[in-house]
C-alpha cells in the first residue's frame, strides 16, 4: 500500500479523485450477497477504515467508529466486523467501497457525491480550544477582539483559517499541516494541543470530534466551544455513513439502525468527548 495522509472533515471531496460514473466490473456482477442487486455481505460487517486515525479508527480498535462498527454489526446480525485498511487520502473510495473491498465507511461527511449517505448518525463543528484562566472565557467567535493578540494554531486550508483571515489575525497564527500520516506522525490535533498546554500557541482551531477527544486526553482544564455563531463559512457537518450508490436496501436498513439506536450512538460519541450538536445548534449532553 502506498504511503496516505489523513484527511480533515469537510475537504474530503475536494482531495479525493472522482470515482468514473460506469459501473466497475466487480459492481455489475450479479448478485449472490445481501438484497438482490447488492453486493453486501449478509453475515460480516466488512468497513472500510483508516488503520491510524484516532479518535476514529485504527487497528486496535480503540476508535469510536470501531465501536459503532461493534454496534451496528449487532443491531443487523453480523457474525463479526472485518476491516479493509487504508489511508483517509486520496483514492480511498475508490480502493475499498468502489471496489467492493468492503461494505461501508463509518463516518462520512454528508453530500459528499463519492458515496451515497445514509442518514447523519452526528452533527459536529470546529471548535476554538483554550486554557481556562487565560482571559479568554466568553470568546464564541473568530473574530472576537480578545483573539487579536492571542497566538492562533490553526490547520491550513480547514474553514477556520478563511475566517481568521477575513477577521484580520492571520499575522497571529501558527500553521499546521492539512494532510498527516498518521502511522508515521501524531495526528495534528494532538500536536497542536500539547503545544497549547506547553504556551506555544494560546488558542486552537480544530475539527470538534478531535479536538474534544485530545483536549481531554492532555488537559481536561482546556475550554472546548463549538464555533455556532460564525457569520461566514461553514463550520457545522452532519456525519453519516457511506454506502455504494447501488445498495439502497442496505442505506435503508443502517436507516433503521439509526433510528433505533440514536442514544446509544451518542453515548458512544460523547464517551470520546466529541462536542454533539443539534439542528438548532444546542449541544447534545446525553
Amino acid at each position: 500500500m502506498k504511503k496516505g495522509k489523513s484527511i480533515w472533515p469537510g475537504l474530503a471531496a475536494a482531495l479525493l479523485i472522482a470515482v468514473i460514473s460506469a459501473p466497475s466490473p466487480v459492481l455489475a456482477q450479479s448478485a449472490g450477497l445481501g438484497a438482490a442487486g447488492e453486493l453486501v455481505d449478509p453475515d460480516v460487517l466488512r468497513v472500510c477504515a483508516d488503520p491510524s486515525n484516532m479518535p476514529f479508527s485504527d487497528q486496535n480498535g480503540q476508535g469510536f467508529e470501531n465501536k459503532l462498527a461493534e454496534l451496528v454489526a449487532a443491531r443487523t446480525g453480523r457474525k463479526s466486523v472485518s476491516y479493509t485498511w487504508y489511508p483517509m487520502a486520496t483514492g480511498f473510495v475508490r480502493n475499498t467501497l468502489r471496489s467492493n473491498r468492503c461494505d461501508i465507511i463509518m463516518g462520512y461527511a454528508q453530500g459528499d457525491e463519492l458515496v451515497q449517505n445514509t442518514n447523519a448518525y452526528y452533527r459536529s463543528a470546529y471548535v476554538l480550544v483554550y486554557r481556562k484562566g487565560n482571559g479568554l472565557e466568553g470568546v464564541e467567535t473568530i473574530e472576537d477582539p480578545r483573539l487579536a493578540t492571542k497566538k492562533i494554531g490553526v490547520v491550513a486550508g480547514t474553514p477556520p483559517a478563511a475566517n481568521l483571515a477575513d477577521a484580520g489575525y492571520m499575522r497571529n497564527v501558527k500553521p499546521y499541516p492539512l494532510m498527516v500520516d498518521t502511522r508515521f506522525a501524531p495526528s495534528m490535533a494532538e500536536v497542536m494541543l500539547k503545544e497549547m498546554q506547553k504556551g506555544v500557541i494560546d488558542v486552537a482551531l480544530l475539527w470538534g470530534p478531535m479536538a474534544g477527544y485530545y483536549a481531554h486526553e492532555i488537559a481536561p482544564d482546556f475550554a472546548v466551544v463549538p464555533l455556532t455563531k460564525e457569520k461566514k463559512g461553514r463550520m457545522t457537518y452532519r456525519i453519516t455513513m457511506g454506502v455504494r450508490p447501488s445498495d439502497q436496501e442496505w442505506k435503508r436498513t443502517l436507516n433503521r439502525v439509526i433510528r433505533e439506536n440514536q442514544k446509544e450512538i451518542n453515548k458512544i460519541l460523547l464517551d470520546y468527548h466529541v462536542p454533539l450538536i443539534d439542528e438548532q445548534d444546542r449541544p447534545i449532553t446525553q
